[in-house]
């Protein structure tokens, strides 16, 4: 049997929304295992959706450049929060932003390439560390580009120009106005950073979560003593509901929740000129995925100061 900890459990609760003793009875049923005591409460009727955004642990800031119709966005972490706020680390994140344009979003290329002023981007990093004192990485990068069109952008919690906490790029693919794209491009962005959709549509969710999803839904249909023949309507009506809650074009726009977000970029049409088409979009929120270990910082004091 496995060995349930508090943590555990504190952990399934932060997830589900779900008591601690029925918690303490999913982890039990399925050996420990977070994601399937999820799914078992859930089949229980005990939790509702898992709609996780990843815990934000890390410091530091996101950064976003443009040129032309490619738009990159990076992650650079620290230790603390108060190095976001340094000059010198802002310089870094925008400089690192600036050379990903043209070096691309792996990372190791990134690191290679030479720093807008003098040397290499990972050599950068290690002086930046040695002056300020504090742990610093590149993450993560990403890049967007369209043939013809533009790359719309949005910084929330944003510092300085191009940095924040969340960074959000946006393809629109189209012939159409500059300026009107750029607008749109910029309110699908905001969009994004608020609605934090898992795909752009039903096509491009992963097929295992769509399993997983389809699965919970029969349970629970079943559990409720629903015929056979009404099981598989009940879940294919409960996964309509899940891609309009999961994928971008499904979404209730926040500009207008009377619409969509594909009602609005078609509306947006005859403003723009020309069809409009969404090819993509990337949403960095700073730290998700990214656990730090907490601290009692009254008592590191305390330590700190002999006692």
């Amino acid at each position: 049997m496995a060995n349930i900890t508090a943590g555990m459990v504190k952990e399934l609760r932060e997830k589900t929304g779900a008591g601690m003793m029925d918690c303490k009875a999913a982890l039990n049923e399925v050996e420990g295992d977070i994601e399937a005591a999820v799914d078992w409460l859930r089949k229980k009727g005990l939790a509702k959706a898992a709609k996780k955004a990843g815990r934000v642990a890390a410091e530091g800031l996101i950064g976003i450049a443009t040129e032309g119709n490619k738009g990159v966005v990076v992650e650079i972490n620290s230790e603390t929060d108060f190095v976001a706020r340094n000059d010198q680390f802002q310089q870094l994140v925008r400089g690192i932003a600036t050379v990903a344009l043209t070096a691309g979003a792996d990372i190791e290329a990134i690191k290679a390439a030479p720093f807008p002023a003098g040397g290499t981007v990972e050599e950068t990093i290690s002086s930046t560390i040695a002056t300020i004192g504090e742990n610093m990485t590149l993450r993560r990068a990403a890049e967007l580009e369209v043939t013809s069109g533009v790359v719309g952008t949005y910084v929330h919690g944003s510092v300085s120009e191009g940095l924040g906490k969340i960074g959000v790029l946006v393809a629109l693919e189209s012939e159409g106005k500059a300026d009107e794209l750029a607008q749109l491009g910029r309110q699908i962005a905001m969009h994004v950073a608020a609605a934090n959709p898992q795909a752009l549509d039903a096509a491009a969710i992963d097929p295992d979560v769509v399993a997983r999803e389809r699965g919970v839904l029969a349970e629970k249909a079943k559990a409720s003593g629903k015929p056979e023949n009404v099981v598989e309507k009940i879940v294919e009506s409960g996964l309509k509901t899940f891609y309009k809650e999961v994928t971008l074009v499904e979404q209730a726009f926040i500009h207008d929740p009377s619409k969509t977000v594909a009602q609005a970029v078609k509306e947006s049409e005859g403003r723009v000129g020309a069809p409009v088409r969404i090819v993509g979009f990337v949403r960095f929120a700073l730290g998700e995925g990214v656990e730090k270990q907490e601290s009692d910082f009254a008592a590191e004091v305390a330590a700190a100061a002999g006692a």
